[in-house]
């Protein structure tokens, strides 16, 4: 790989992390003001309130950023970056398509990809501690809490998909893929894309934030930029987790001409499951916080080492 090679991987990634959240977030304001007949959504601009996100962005760019005064400045100016940048890294090693149509192979990606993912939780827990506020403390706990319940569960998840495929790179696992994998990994993709959405505290796993509880929680002192900064995090989350899911679970670029049209299957593939999370904020209510630890502990836990047995018993009896 040379340089040219190198800086057009690394600016194609950059590229992706700034548009795909985008349109993630305009796609939630019209799939809301369907799905509830909301007009406000639909009226910026003229022709389905295209203008709306371009109107969200011009509101907070003329915010004041205001800074708490017993907050710790530093910290409290640092968290927002700390929350975004990890889901930019991982973008890098997720595979689009076949032939090395990936920012850059790392031998062992899939655990590369959950560490770093866990880094993210960390600007949500440097944000609620610094913001000097009660309330953002106590979100920032529930976060810590929500973040050891679900990492396990995911990365049980992960882990017998690897095993299927024998490899624990991700463009190793997709090259391993066949579509009867599907059905045999389905219990493993649902508890990895419900602890995903845990992870990055979406609807019906926004405990941490619970605006009608406390305020909302960790981000209650922020404003302006930084406040945009946060949610472009969470909808940069979405698209890293649904990109996984789709890589991990549903064979990434595999589908018809995936010579030609493999980056589009996994487009697609990735939107889809953006659909289902913006689905899921619409449909269902927020579980209280001992409904959501128990889900974890009782449900995913044992549903993820449920898979791992499954995938290892077929495993031996293929080999």
């Amino acid at each position: 790989m040379n340089l040219l090679d190198t800086l057009l991987r690394c600016v194609g990634t950059l590229v992706a992390f700034l548009v795909l959240p985008l349109v993630v977030g305009q796609t939630e304001h019209k799939v809301m003001a369907h799905m509830q007949g909301r007009l406000g959504p639909m009226y910026a601009g003229g022709f389905h309130g295209w203008a709306q996100l371009v109107a969200d962005g011009v509101k907070f760019v003329q915010k004041e950023n205001v800074v708490p005064a017993g907050a710790d400045r530093r910290i409290f100016q640092l968290a927002p970056a700390v929350a975004l940048l990890p889901y930019l890294l991982v973008l890098l090693v997720i595979p689009v398509g076949p032939d090395g149509m990936v920012g850059q192979v790392v031998d062992a990606g899939i655990f590369f990809v959950l560490a770093v993912m866990g880094v993210g939780v960390l600007g949500s827990l440097m944000a609620g501690w610094a913001s000097a506020n009660k309330f953002s403390l106590l979100g920032a706990l529930r976060t810590a809490a929500q973040l050891m319940s679900y990492e396990l569960p995911m990365l049980l998840a992960a882990a017998s998909v690897a095993m299927a495929a024998g490899s624990v790179s991700l463009p190793g696992i997709v090259d391993a893929f066949h579509w009867w994998w599907v059905p045999w990994q389905l219990i493993g993709a649902f508890v990895f894309f419900t602890a995903g959405l845990a992870e990055l505290q979406r609807p019906p796993f926004d405990m941490p934030v619970a605006d009608s509880e406390i305020i909302f929680g960790a981000y209650t002192e922020y404003t302006g930029l930084r406040f945009a900064l946060f949610l472009l995090a969470e909808y940069a989350g979405i698209v890293v987790l649904c990109a996984l899911t789709s890589v991990l679970f549903l064979g990434g670029w595999h589908g018809p001409f995936a010579d030609q049209l493999g980056w589009l299957w996994t487009l697609a593939k990735t939107f889809a499951l953006a659909f289902v999370v913006l689905w899921l904020r619409v449909t269902y209510p927020r579980l209280r916080e001992d409904q959501l630890m128990r889900f974890a502990w009782t449900v995913l836990i044992p549903l993820a080492l449920a898979q791992l047995v499954l995938t290892g018993i077929i495993k031996v009896a293929i080999s």
